[in-house]
């Protein structure tokens, strides 16, 4: 699903990535793991398209997104691609369903398929009784069950997920991993997870260590 060759980044004069490569598997649900400062978010935004390396290559299911331009890359990454991050990131004038659906309208789909998806998942994620709820009357689980399910409304190929219990607590961020795994099961999904918790790192079929911008 996902390959990265000689994957390098630099920022000014300090070398963040000094030549990764990986190759993680469809379906496959891959932590990575390491200090503060060892490129871990870095590499999570370039697999993830949201920045492009300096050097070296990034293909997701057999597209070479390094040699795509920038508005067929935000095509890309609105079809192929979700995020979750530590951060919920929901905007807080909408609801969770109207949330949900930013990237479904975004994909151009119509309101009515967008918001049949996004009641779908909300109900997948016991939240079908927040459906009309602002970000602010939900709880810290509620609310990142809801980025998850923004997530996922376009059936996205690969989930990237940057610390994404990192502001749960541990009741909280148990229920959050357990359902990642659950999806892959139901939905295929592949996952990449950048985690400082000892627990999920531990539940993925794979756990890539990073240091000094290398995968060790």
């Amino acid at each position: 699903m996902i390959s990265g060759k000689q994957i390098r980044k630099k920022y000014g004069d300090l070398e963040v990535l000094k030549g990764v490569d990986l190759e993680i598997g469809k379906g496959e649900i891959v932590s990575i793991v390491g200090s503060s400062g060892a490129g871990k978010t870095t590499l999570l935004t370039i697999l993830g398209t949201l920045d492009r390396p300096g050097s070296g290559e990034v293909i997701i299911d057999n597209t070479d997104v390094s040699k795509l331009n920038e508005k067929k890359l935000a095509a890309f990454r609105n079809q192929n691609i979700g995020f979750v991050f530590q951060f919920h990131q929901l905007l807080p004038e909408f609801t969770a369903i109207e949330n949900v659906c930013i990237p479904a309208l975004i994909a151009k789909k119509s309101r009515k398929d967008a918001e049949k998806k996004a009641t779908e998942l909300l109900e997948l994620f016991n939240l079908k009784e927040r459906l009309d709820h602002k970000p602010s009357e939900l709880s810290g689980g509620e609310q990142q069950r809801v980025a998850v399910a923004r997530a996922l409304v376009n059936n996205p190929k690969v989930i990237f997920a940057d610390e994404p219990s990192g502001n749960l607590d541990s009741v909280n961020a148990k229920e959050l991993h357990e359902l990642f795994f659950r999806l892959r099961a139901d939905l295929g999904q592949t996952f990449v997870i950048v985690t400082h918790n000892n627990d999920l790192a531990k539940m993925a079929d794979r756990t890539l260590v990073m240091k000094d911008g290398r995968i060790v």
